[in-house]
């Protein structure tokens, strides 16, 4: 019996910590994706949306530096979010820079303060009409999600055992009890 207890806690604590873990991952997602120090990362992200206004999935965005001829191809994620990295140095300021989705081409400069190290060196890109990018991300939802599943949970471990432990306390008495 003891052992049993012994394990049905350990296992509690693996599940607690996992819950916590995932919770951690969901609702602070690691930036370790980016490969390069700020000062030499330029990011372009946007959505790609469709004529009512939501982002769609699985949609091909190409993001080329044509002047150094380096691009690369990312795909938008469920709510139509794409982001994608480059390595660029100072010299590269004023680059022309073509982003292209769903067959839509926009051609835009690179630019950012040389002289900040400090602050994401960034661009906004959308695409289709009236992308609706003031809704919280996806991500947030999830974080919130899980740790709603993980509150109720704490609550109904709690309540059963209230209620194991008044059964165990009633029987008691009864067995006690003189007919």
């Amino acid at each position: 019996m003891q052992f049993s207890l012994k394990r049905a806690a350990w296992s509690r604590v693996w599940l607690v910590a996992l819950a916590g873990y995932a919770v951690q991952n969901a609702l602070f997602p690691s930036v370790a994706m980016a490969t390069h120090e700020a000062d030499h990362r330029f990011t372009v992200e946007g959505y790609v949306c469709g004529a009512d206004g939501k982002g769609i999935a699985d949609i091909e965005v190409l993001v080329k530096d044509t002047k150094i001829s380096y691009g690369q191809v990312v795909k938008t994620n469920g709510d139509g979010y794409y982001k994608a990295a480059f390595h660029l140095h100072n010299d590269n300021l004023g680059d022309p820079l073509l982003v292209e989705a769903k067959g839509e081409r926009q051609n835009h400069k690179i630019q950012f303060d040389p002289k900040d190290l400090e602050a994401e060196r960034k661009l906004k890109v959308n695409f289709g009409t009236g992308c609706d990018t003031s809704a919280p991300p996806a991500w947030l939802w999830w974080g919130v999600g899980a740790v709603a599943a993980a509150a109720g949970g704490v609550v109904a471990m709690k309540i059963v055992r209230s209620q194991r432990k008044h059964e165990r306390a009633n029987g008691k008495s009864q067995g006690k009890r003189k007919t």
